[in-house]
């Protein structure tokens, strides 16, 4: 059962990924229609046994439009002219993807603004008026 390590913690079943080899798009002279050079890769993040329900429910936020309806995070390489390179790119990527979603964000804690501060911001704003009002052309000051 060969495993990807992902983190210290956290390693994937290279079962858990399905890859098949499609034709990419672009120019490519006489190879092109004969050649399947690209990757997609399929991971199911919602019944993977690898991953916990918040790192799976985070990996879909951060998935996005890669992720489908019923938690499967298709993944398209073909950046690289050969099969072996964008197989590597598009595990690379899903594992990228899988360490950002390991990461707990931090509890944002609301904090007010006091009262002095307040009012400091105001009594600038009313100074910075009061200095623009002098420079104005047909003040009562220059009258």
């Amino acid at each position: 059962m060969p495993v990807i390590p992902v983190t210290p913690d956290l390693a994937l079943d290279e079962n858990e990924i399905d890859l098949s080899f499609i034709r990419s798009s672009g120019p490519g002279g006489q190879n092109v229609n004969k050649v399947s050079s690209a990757v997609q890769l399929r991971f199911d993040a919602r019944r993977s046994p690898s991953l916990s329900n918040t790192v799976a429910i985070r990996l879909l936020k951060i998935a996005g439009r890669k992720a489908s309806s019923e938690g499967v995070i298709v993944i398209t390489a073909n950046r690289h002219r050969t099969q072996e390179m964008n197989r590597k790119d598009a595990i690379d990527r899903l594992m990228e993807m899988v360490r950002e979603a390991t990461i707990v964000p931090k509890h944002r804690v609301k904090t007010r603004v006091s009262k002095t501060q307040k009012a400091e911001r105001l009594d600038t704003k009313k100074k910075r008026s009061g200095t623009k009002k002098t420079r104005r052309v047909g003040s009562s000051d220059w009258d």
